[in-house]
């Protein structure tokens, strides 16, 4: 009977921990809830022809009493509109098909987000990390 106990315990923990773990990171900020949107591939545009994808990580700072909840069913739609805006009006940063231009991409996810979950509701975008697809045989500056 204590086998059968210890592996049941030994299923719910990692849900368990994956649970807390996902509500701590989303709640790290001390001002106010974050949203974290990782995986996002998106473009290296130059010379009219796809050079690269980077794949970018996103923390989404939600402003007021906005909270997690409500922007969390809407993650898809602004997945959505970066890699559209990515395409229409690249962030490529020049002379570099490793990285994307922050500024731009930030500026550009601010307005979608706005039209998307409201304004207000998301204060401003931090990119977490940027990982290129390919590291080699692209021209950097």
């Amino acid at each position: 009977m204590r086998r059968r106990d210890l592996i049941a315990a030994s299923a719910v923990l990692p849900v368990a921990v994956a649970a807390t773990t996902a509500a701590a990171s989303e709640k790290a900020a001390p001002g106010g809830a974050v949203v974290n949107i990782s995986g996002v591939g998106l473009p290296v545009i130059a010379n009219g022809r796809i050079q690269n994808y980077v794949f970018v990580s996103l923390r989404l700072h939600l402003g007021g009493s906005a909270s997690p909840d409500a922007v969390r069913p809407k993650e898809a739609y602004i997945r959505d509109a970066l890699v559209r805006s990515a395409h229409r009006t690249p962030f490529t940063v020049a002379n570099d098909w490793t990285r994307l231009d922050a500024n731009a991409l930030s500026a550009s996810l601010m307005r979608s987000a706005a039209a998307i979950v409201g304004r207000g509701v998301v204060a401003r975008v931090e990119i977490i990390s940027q990982a290129p697809r390919r590291r080699t045989g692209v021209r950097a500056g």
